[in-house]
């Protein structure tokens, strides 16, 4: 070896630039590693039009780089909220009751870092069009650290954009399914639904009962003071017959006044009790109409063996007849 040559190795200058290049060479390194990282994330979100299954996918990419318990979600300006957790039994039940209390904390500050009943929560505020998130990042072994940080910065940069779309397609779903005057359910979800309950109720031999309701003397209404003031009543109609039926029952406009109710554990005998309520409500509304006062009139026909879906609608249809035959305002079957 010649003196140039040590001269160059001991020289201390060509062993900074040394070291500067190879630092530079990891960062770029580190770089590269977290795009590819977060592309296929990218890839993975792509398609996906529901939040839960989002959050889910996010948090299963997740996983792979920063282990967590739990993910929880919070969308401040449409106030939706989904967690997706990894653990089971009283664990599960612990953090999802920490990560539901930090979502909803009214504090729109940047990332923060707090450590509850031996977790790590994590918290970040991001902003997407004209909605803001919260995301809530729960792990039971220790703080996460900058490098796993910053990989979540970036993801949350491709996740922010497919989140507000996300809101989006729920929003023009959930209006296409109800009617657009009342807020109840419309025929699409009852067209959805009325099959599997019939199934539940065939399966484990539960009573199911089907209300067919019709308002009486409705059109006097929309004739003597007109189609806006008709669909007032119709709003007041349908607020004071949700208030009056249980979360698992279907409540749903089928078009002008009719509307059908499916009532799911119940025999004609308590669907009867339930149906005098329902009168006494409308009526309760104290609505003229003309010389005579709103009404509903009701009929009621329990799913039997062997009815098929079509006869069951078509018994409480009948049914329904013989109550407005009978004087209206009241229940038959």
């Amino acid at each position: 070896m010649n003196a140039t040559q040590t001269g160059r190795d001991n020289d201390p200058l060509i062993q900074v630039d040394i070291d500067k290049v190879l630092s530079e060479l990891e960062h770029y390194r580190c770089q590269s590693d977290r795009l590819q990282k977060v592309n296929d994330l990218y890839r993975k979100l792509a398609g996906i039009t529901d939040l839960p299954t989002m959050i889910e996918s996010y948090s299963i990419w997740l996983s792979q780089y920063v282990p967590h318990e739990i993910i929880g979600y919070h969308n401040l300006t449409r106030q939706c909220m989904h967690m997706f957790c990894s653990c089971h039994g009283p664990e599960r039940r612990q953090v999802i009751n920490i990560t539901e209390k930090f979502l909803k904390q009214d504090d729109k500050s940047s990332d923060r870092h707090a450590v509850v009943e031996g977790f790590h929560s994590h918290r970040w505020s991001f902003q997407s069009g004209n909605s803001s998130g919260i995301l809530i990042l729960l792990r039971k072994d220790r703080k996460i650290p900058k490098d796993e940080i910053d990989l979540i910065n970036d993801s949350l940069t491709i996740l922010a954009e497919p989140l507000t779309k996300t809101h989006d397609y729920e929003e023009i779903f959930r209006q296409a399914r109800r009617d657009s005057l009342t807020g109840l359910p419309n025929r699409l979800v009852f067209e959805e639904r009325i099959d599997c309950m019939i199934e539940q109720s065939r399966r484990h031999k539960h009573p199911l009962t089907m209300a067919a309701l019709d308002l009486d003397h409705f059109k006097t209404v929309n004739d003597t003071m007109g189609h806006l003031y008709g669909d007032e009543v119709l709003q007041k109609v349908a607020i004071a017959l949700q208030e009056q039926i249980r979360l698992p029952d279907l409540l749903v406009r089928m078009g002008g006044d009719e509307l059908l109710l499916v009532l799911a554990d119940t025999n004609l005998h308590a669907a009867r009790f339930l149906g005098e309520r329902l009168c006494r409500a409308v009526s309760d509304l104290d609505i003229k109409a003309g010389t005579e006062k709103l009404g509903i009139s009701i009929g009621l026909a329990q799913l039997q063996q062997g009815m098929s879906k079509k006869q069951w609608l078509e018994k409480a249809d009948d049914v329904l007849y013989q109550a407005k035959k009978a004087g209206r305002n009241q229940v038959a079957h």
